[in-house]
């Protein structure tokens, strides 16, 4: 360890910045919250009135200006992504930009070149790859205890017939945002991560609530990514899945299989006001877990899910510091390339949904 602390500022102070990044930086010792960026404060709503002892901005470009920031995390809108992250990068800055990255894998480029440009580390923020329950599954499938995995379901399903009033329900997919960009970045990650870039995606990009097709403001997404071996991956939003308890994996191999209900469970203890240092954060409930087994008979049994100690958000934080301390491209927990592949499978989907026609990968 260099025994550096590392000042970082927050551009945005929305439920990222509160929930998703500050309360990880607190925990983290090699960071230090030095500055936020709120354009409006405003009473119930105040940066300064929250934090009053660090620095306060209303323009991002005094932030990227101040020369005491070390790390930048762009907690903002997706549609401004490019610009913040360009801007400090230019300024010197590492920058941590929230997903989705960017709206199109031809930003990502641009910015992955300038980051080499200015030698800083660009890191995307990923975090629902330390999800414990994706963990749990990421561990049967390297254990071989399910076997050769040949179907991988994941899932981002929910009940919510009314249309959302904030910013999310005024912007489009060419903006970066939609179910496709706020959620299927999420699940294709997670599936990029286990498996790489597949050989084809076939896609379906619908408003469920509006009974149509719909290219720009899609509230559900249906996709079918294949690989070698005859694996195929399937990844379900929906916005009308009308469920007591939502699926969310299901992962069937030669040797068994493996079924999770219910959400992970870290963004609702956060969102309720759970502390990261509460001893029941990021603990899933042992009855959402479901693992079937192939016994020397020959005959699939019931087994006993595998209980991980969750690892929670503060293990990406705690790489971070880490790649920050090294200053090496390696150590970074979410590479801005990664990223851009996820953007080039989601740009696959919607190819895909307009054309009728799988989309190939080399």
């Amino acid at each position: 360890m260099s025994g550096k602390i590392f000042n970082v500022g927050i551009v945005g102070y929305g439920l990222s910045a509160k929930v998703f990044h500050i309360p990880f930086i607190a925990e983290t010792p090699q960071f230090k919250l030095y500055s936020i960026v709120q354009r409006s404060p405003k009473e119930g709503n105040s940066a300064p009135n929250d934090y009053p002892d660090i620095k306060h901005y209303t323009q991002y470009q005094d932030l990227v200006a101040d020369p005491n920031v070390d790390l930048i995390v762009v907690g903002t809108p997706p549609d401004n992504h490019f610009e913040l992250t360009k801007a400090a990068l230019e300024n010197g800055k590492h920058v941590l930009t929230e997903k989705p990255f960017v709206p199109t894998s031809a930003e990502a480029d641009k910015l992955i070149a300038i980051a080499k440009e200015n030698n800083r580390l660009l890191c995307v923020y990923q975090n629902r790859r330390w999800d414990n329950d994706f963990l749990t599954v990421k561990h049967l499938i390297s254990s071989g205890s399910l076997g050769r995995i040949f179907e991988f379901n994941t899932y981002f399903e929910r009940y919510r017939p009314a249309f959302p009033v904030n910013w999310k329900g005024n912007m489009t997919i060419a903006q970066g945002v939609s179910a496709l960009h706020d959620l299927g970045t999420h699940l294709i990650d997670q599936a990029y991560t286990l498996f790489g870039m597949p050989l084809s995606v076939h896609g379906r990009s619908m408003s469920q609530r509006n009974a149509k097709n719909d290219f720009e403001t899609p509230d559900s997404i249906t996709a079918e990514l294949t690989y070698p071996n005859a694996l195929l991956v399937h990844v379900r939003i929906s916005v009308m899945s009308a469920e007591v308890v939502q699926p969310r994996f299901w992962v069937r191999g030669t040797k068994g299989s493996f079924q999770k209900w219910g959400l992970d469970p870290q963004e609702g203890q956060l969102v309720g006001g759970m502390k990261t240092s509460d001893p029941a954060f990021g603990w899933d409930d042992p009855k959402n877990l479901k693992l079937t087994l192939v016994g020397e008979d020959g005959v699939p049994k019931a087994a006993d899910a595998p209980i991980l100690e969750p690892a929670t958000y503060k293990a990406f934080y705690a790489d971070l510091a880490k790649a920050l301390e090294s200053g090496k491209e390696e150590d970074i927990p979410v590479k801005a390339t990664q990223a851009r592949d996820v953007l080039q499978l989601l740009e696959a989907v919607i190819e895909s949904a307009k054309t009728g026609k799988d989309i190939t990968f080399a």
